[in-house]
């Protein structure tokens, strides 16, 4: 296993309203946020405040290429994301929903305290597989073929790439002291896109 130190490229935030940063998506020009009442979008490269869609959001946030699925308590909404309407809603997993990411055709949930992601089916919410990890799951994100997620107790917090298999660890970001992550998505290159949590932040993190 590969352990590195954070590098932070950049720290978005606070931001005007934001009291917390649950989940973060990634569409190719914006990132965003799940701040509880709304999905807010900002400029991947500035941090500039761009847009805000209305919806219940509390946890993990997913792009698709078209479409935002998005945690509202215990569904999860499906979003058009030019004009913000909800299309559909599926059932979220029982139990304590964290991250959630999009790849292989599938949603990929997070549970922070069951340590574990579950590949759910878009289209009915069917848990299809679940992976165990060893440490609470904030954040979940792929990288091409590579699994990461996020990790947050107490003051220590990393980003982490796992077997998605075995749920083995095979590398390891660390986040410095009281920094946490309490959401993760990649741009598929460089960039990692840390949600803050209560510091209403999103930070940038290179991949090692």
């Amino acid at each position: 296993m590969t352990d590195t130190m954070a590098e932070i490229l950049a720290e978005y935030g606070p931001f005007p309203g934001v009291e917390r940063v649950h989940g973060v998506t990634y569409d190719g020009r914006h990132v965003w946020m799940a701040v509880g009442e709304s999905i807010n979008a900002i400029d991947s490269d500035t941090g500039v405040p761009v847009r805000t869609i209305e919806v219940t959001a509390d946890a993990g946030t997913a792009f698709d290429g078209q479409h935002i699925f998005q945690i509202a308590e215990d569904c999860i909404y499906k979003i058009d994301v030019e004009n913000g309407q909800v299309l559909g809603t599926i059932p979220a997993p029982d139990g304590g929903n964290s991250g959630m990411a999009w790849a292989e055709g599938s949603l990929w949930v997070g549970q922070h305290r069951d340590r574990r992601i579950h590949q759910v089916d878009p289209e009915t919410g069917e848990v299809l597989r679940t992976i165990k990890s060893d440490r609470f799951v904030t954040g979940v994100t792929w990288m091409g073929d590579e699994l990461w997620h996020g990790t947050w107790e107490g003051d220590d917090s990393d980003v982490r790439r796992i077997d998605p298999q075995s749920g083995a660890v095979l590398s390891r970001i660390t986040m410095p002291t009281g920094t946490g992550v309490s959401g993760l998505e990649c741009d598929g290159v460089t960039r990692f896109f840390c949600g803050g949590g209560p510091s209403g932040k999103v930070r940038v993190v290179r991949r090692p």
